[in-house]
């Protein structure tokens, strides 16, 4: 079994038994405080309950505001209108337009549910609308507590991984684009492979943004930034075999541009600073330029091409350069001080 799988299935059963133990819990203690609709608070625990802390955090929130924006709705609305089906279909309507012009649309669940409640009882005394706020407050407060329970280190774990195999699979990916400008190997497979590795990517960010959901810290936006830079830098590969795709035939000065491909293959790491694959760049150009001119129209154009695919890989360094000087002073004792300093 695959670690990315083994992560899903962990993550899959954890929730499941955060749903399962919360709900039970939250009904025990409705029970124990002898609340009407005790059932209810085990459904706005499952309800509350999501992926991530902060996303529990904001939706607690977001319920509690509207719970008393809601009484008040069901108060007005369930005095005056005599009809059942009416009043309730008024009371929805208001309570979507409502959810949906806040941008809350998750908290209508919990809502139409507490509405149902004083709909049937038609008692808007302090001592239910007491009940139906502590069911409210029990649901998510459990919800919060759940969600404390967190494995982070594992999730890190999976992610620091993943961005060991991105970077294995784009330096595979640069060396056969090297073996293709030396014509040794086709290279045609390694466009599939960038194909590949961005979809591999879209997964490892979102996976990236839950890890950064799921901590109270600041800075764990980092590891979103290393997988959104390196599907630009993916970006900048579909750029190349364009590129070399329009190259009728390879130019004699091919090799020194698949020279330098493989050289910067073997920087494609983490803790790379790409200021000196940059400098070896300009020193390519600068040796391009010094070469005989083409002597027929089809060799410049292929010479053309070359310098194209110069200029996309300055931008796929350019991507990784931006990173680096994007990374704060935390970020750095965090994640690159710490992984020097071990070495």
């Amino acid at each position: 079994m695959s670690e990315k799988l083994k992560f899903k299935l962990g993550k899959i059963v954890l929730l499941s038994a955060k749903i399962g133990i919360g709900a039970s819990v939250a009904i025990y203690i409705a029970e124990l405080l002898n609340l009407q609709y005790a059932t209810s608070a085990g459904i706005i625990t499952l309800l509350t309950l999501t992926t991530t802390r902060w996303g529990t955090f904001r939706l607690s929130l977001q319920r509690l505001l509207t719970y008393v924006v809601s009484v008040g709705i069901c108060w007005i609305i369930f005095s005056i209108i005599p009809s059942m089906w009416i009043e309730y279909g008024i009371f929805l309507f208001l309570v979507v337009l409502m959810t949906e012009w806040l941008g809350w649309r998750s908290t209508l669940s919990v809502n139409a549910v507490i509405g149902t409640h004083f709909l049937t009882t038609q008692d808007f005394s302090l001592g239910f609308a007491i009940n139906e706020f502590l069911l409210v407050v029990i649901g998510i407060t459990i919800a919060i507590i759940l969600n404390l329970f967190h494995i982070n280190s594992t999730h890190e774990n999976g992610i620091i991984k993943s961005m060991r195999h991105v970077e294995h699979e784009m330096k595979k990916i640069l060396e056969e684009v090297s073996g293709y400008l030396i014509q040794q190997s086709t290279g045609d497979h390694a466009w599939d492979d960038v194909v590949c590795l961005e979809k591999e990517l879209e997964e490892y960010v979102e996976l990236a943004s839950e890890y950064h959901h799921n901590t109270f810290q600041t800075h764990q936006d980092y590891y979103v930034a290393y997988f959104e830079m390196r599907m630009k830098q993916c970006g900048a590969l579909h750029n190349l075999h364009s590129e070399m795709r329009r190259m009728r035939q390879m130019p004699k000065q091919a090799h020194i541009v698949a020279d330098f491909i493989m050289n910067i293959s073997q920087y494609v790491t983490e803790m790379n600073d790409p200021k000196k694959q940059i400098e070896e760049l300009e020193n390519t150009l600068e040796h391009l330029r010094n070469e005989p001119l083409p002597e027929t129209h089809e060799e410049f154009e292929n010479r053309a091409e070359l310098y194209h695919v110069l200029m996309d890989l300055e931008e796929f360094l350019l991507y990784k350069k931006r990173f680096v000087e994007e990374i704060d002073e935390t970020q750095f004792r965090v994640y690159w001080k710490q992984e020097i300093e071990g070495k």
